[in-house]
């Protein structure tokens, strides 16, 4: 059965719909873990035998190129994506890694100053510390 809203997004974005495409749109909106390539391919290669680790990762870096999906490179070491694509900043707890949305303060939603001749197409924010999870562990 077709995800609608994942059919909706990709045709939203301009991409052409195939069964890989819609999937991996479907995990993005149902998984809202910001996965790597790795956990993508894992988690649909058993509905998807024939599903390559390649085609997970062009068809993401699309997404990333269309607007569909972010493409996060908070972690140096992984590059993780993104399908919630409004305006929002990130959080990456050092300890286990972890990444959280986060909403963007008032202060950070206009950061430009007024009257500027930069268009801006996207803007990152990230923060890093340790999340309430590690820090009651400690």
């Amino acid at each position: 059965m077709v995800n609608k809203e994942a059919l909706d997004t990709l045709q939203n974005y301009g991409i052409h719909p195939s069964v890989q495409r819609i999937a991996i749109m479907d995990y993005l909106l149902k998984n809202h873990t910001h996965p790597t390539v790795d956990e993508v391919y894992v988690a649909l290669c058993k509905v998807i035998p024939t599903l390559s680790k390649t085609t997970v990762y062009n068809t993401l870096r699309l997404f990333s190129e269309h607007g569909a999906a972010l493409m996060l490179t908070i972690d140096e070491k992984k590059v993780c994506f993104d399908g919630v694509v409004v305006p929002h900043a990130h959080f990456m707890c050092k300890r286990c890694g972890k990444l959280f949305d986060v909403a963007l303060p008032e202060s950070l939603k206009d950061f430009l100053p007024k009257g500027s001749d930069f268009k801006v197409d996207e803007a990152h924010v990230y923060y890093k510390g340790i999340c309430k999870a590690c820090a009651m562990e400690a």
